[in-house]
């Protein structure tokens, strides 16, 4: 054997191979037994794992391989040592990936980079396997002498090193600066082990300094530890999970716990209900996973494929929580649901889950199902449009239409008032009414924008049916009390009907009483800034729910405007009719205008004509309509 080759093995120990195979096989471990945030970068992350044991394997049969130079096939040592290289800067092309996918470059953005990598790995691969056959490269020749040819190793490592450096610097705006800081000192670390070992004509640790960034990746942006007390992991590792599991195309079934009393900062379970989480969630299922998605809201995730029968254990585990449920005693709301593919991603699971949570009273259990997942598509669809609406800020916007329903003059026996009411027009749900959209709009904080395209549109239909000659002498519009709360709302208003050309007293303002205080008071204020310049306002919905004369005395309205409800109980019995009428008479006294809302009939007319009415509004003189068609109802001046 030649000395050559022999110096050359002999600064070689086997141990720190062994050591990345050991450690490669411990990351295995803690993946599949530990919560790893698992995502499209987690899979690259993986591969990495998988190349850098399976090079470690090559270098070690390749230094085996090397002591048998002479009494072995030169082919039994070029293979593995190629392998090994190859394998290496697989890790090396596979960290580039992983970069870019963990900072979100789209293909565009990430496709030079991938280039960048994929053309010096075909070169190193090339140069390997070429220059071992041509003998300009790794080759041992017919003396036994090692011939090593251009250090491709070093400089390949250099590359990409610089390559990824490069790459994050560019996009540093993306990475979050502790990671950044966590991942450039990891790698000098490696860079620094690296120069060492070629000071000491050492190859042994080149696969240990590929550990290192391993080790500061898991632990940066896949470490999602358990909670010790639940044994859940975190909202974000949900996410994660969900995206996976959609790349892999596996099928998941995720049960859902809402319980109110514990969200807000600070408000953890008790013992006992921690206890009871960690038994359910463990008890029924294998391999199941518990995420904990805010401070009251729980969701576990079950693997079907390893939990066949999952729905009947699904009962089984329902049965037994209703069992114990008597000893706890704390508000919930259950939901079973499977996986959707118009679900996009996590967040759209958690608001969809959210979505019926919303739409069931406490201590509820539902198993949602397709019908489920098109009310929320539809709900989605719908905040998504008022978001655009939101954004465009377009007071013109013609997805919202203004429709109107005429209102009856009893003293000139005419049309000359109306309700503005709003309509939306959606391009894939066609026509969409006011107790589908407003709900959505009010709890996402839109109404005002709706409530200003309203206002804006009405005011340009009155100027118009005035310039054609048209008695209007008012439409009403109506607001709420989220209007309302806008500092500017009295400003707002303002602007839109004076830059109208209309006059204000031909608009008037609509509103429902408020049973809270701050509100009451709130109301009282702007009803005042704005009665001086002419607007007139309507009481709305009065008889339903709570009234409070006093309050009603305090705010100074023109027109009371009786609920349905009113109507009908006053012809359906006698007393409310005493009743209703002797309000409606105490109203007109007091120089308040009344309206009759929801007349269908001529009975209905005439009963409301006797309980002191002035207007009266409803089905008998017009359904709504769109504001254009007015013309039909009102008539022209002279």
């Amino acid at each position: 054997m030649g000395t050559e080759i022999i110096r050359y093995y002999e600064n070689y120990t086997p141990v720190a191979d062994i050591t990345v195979i050991a450690t490669c096989i411990v990351f295995v471990i803690l993946i599949y037994n530990a919560y790893i945030n698992k995502n499209k970068s987690f899979l690259y992350l993986r591969f990495i794992i998988g190349s850098l044991a399976i090079s470690a394997i090559f270098d070690l049969l390749y230094h085996i391989a090397m002591n048998y130079v002479g009494g072995i096939n030169n082919l039994l040592i070029y293979l593995p040592r190629a392998a090994y290289h190859i394998g290496l800067f697989t890790v090396m092309w596979l960290y580039v990936l992983y970069t870019k996918e963990v900072m979100g470059l789209d293909k565009k953005a990430g496709r030079p980079y991938f280039y960048a990598a994929a053309v010096a790995w075909i070169a190193i691969v090339g140069y390997e396997t070429v220059g071992t056959y041509l003998h300009f490269g790794f080759y041992i020749d017919e003396n036994l002498n090692v011939h090593r040819g251009f250090p491709i190793f070093p400089v390949g490592y250099i590359y990409y090193v610089v390559l990824i450096a490069v790459m994050v610097f560019l996009n540093r705006s993306k990475f979050i600066k502790q990671v950044i800081i966590s991942m450039a000192e990891t790698v000098g670390v490696s860079i620094a082990i690296m120069g060492i070992q070629q000071l000491h004509n050492q190859s042994s640790f080149t696969t240990v300094t590929f550990l290192f960034p391993i080790y500061a990746l898991l632990y940066h942006i896949h470490s999602s530890p358990y909670d010790v007390e639940t044994g859940s992991v975190s909202e974000h590792a949900f996410f994660d999970f969900v995206e996976l599991a959609k790349l892999k195309e596996e099928e998941y079934y995720f049960l859902s716990m809402y319980m109110h009393d514990f969200e807000g900062k600070g408000r953890k379970y008790p013992r006992t209900i921690q206890r009871a989480v960690r038994y359910f969630s463990t008890r029924f299922f294998k391999s199941a996973t518990l995420f904990q998605i805010s401070g009251g809201h729980m969701i576990l995730v079950v693997n079907i494929n390893k939990n066949p029968g999952y729905k009947e254990k699904s009962q089984w585990m329902l049965d037994e929580f209703l069992t114990v449920y008597p000893q706890y005693r704390i508000d919930y709301k259950i939901v079973f649901f499977g996986m959707d593919k118009r679900i996009e991603d996590g967040i759209d699971y958690i608001n969809f889950v959210r979505f019926i949570h919303d739409s069931i009273p406490q201590n509820t259990i539902v198993r949602a199902d397709k019908n489920d997942v098109d009310r929320y598509m539809r709900n989605k669809y719908i905040v998504f449009e008022l978001e655009d609406i939101i954004k465009k800020n377009d007071l013109n916007d013609p997805r919202v239409l203004v429709y109107c329903q005429p209102v009856y003059n009893i003293r000139t026996g005419k049309f000359d008032t109306a309700e503005a009411l709003m309509r939306m027009q959606l391009p894939a749900m066609g026509m969409i009414y006011p107790d589908v959209f407003i709900p959505i709009a009010e709890k996402k904080d839109y109404i005002s924008m709706l409530t200003k395209i309203i206002l804006s549109k009405t005011c340009r239909a009155i100027k118009e049916l005035m310039e054609k000659g048209y008695n209007v002498k008012r439409i009403s519009v109506n607001f709420s009390v989220y209007d309302m709360r806008a500092d500017d709302f009295c400003e707002t208003v303002e602007a839109i009907i004076g830059s109208s050309g209309v006059p204000f007293d031909k608009v008037a303002i609509e509103l429902t009483e408020s049973q809270n205080e701050q509100d009451f008071e709130l109301i009282k204020t702007r009803i005042s800034e704005l009665k001086g310049s002419g607007i007139k306002f309507y009481l709305d919905d009065f008889g339903t729910g709570y009234s409070n004369f006093e309050r009603i005395m305090e705010l100074p309205f023109d027109i009371v405007k009786f609920d349905r409800s009113l109507v009908m109980a006053s012809g359906n019995d006698e007393r409310y009719r005493t009743m209703v009428s002797n309000l409606a008479r105490m109203f007109r006294e007091v120089h308040y205008s009344v309206l009759y809302e929801g007349i269908e009939n001529e009975e209905d007319e005439k009963r409301c004509i006797e309980m002191s009415a002035k207007y009266l509004q409803g089905y008998k003189y017009s359904k709504p309509i769109p504001i254009e068609r007015l013309t039909d109802y009102f008539e022209k001046i002279g």
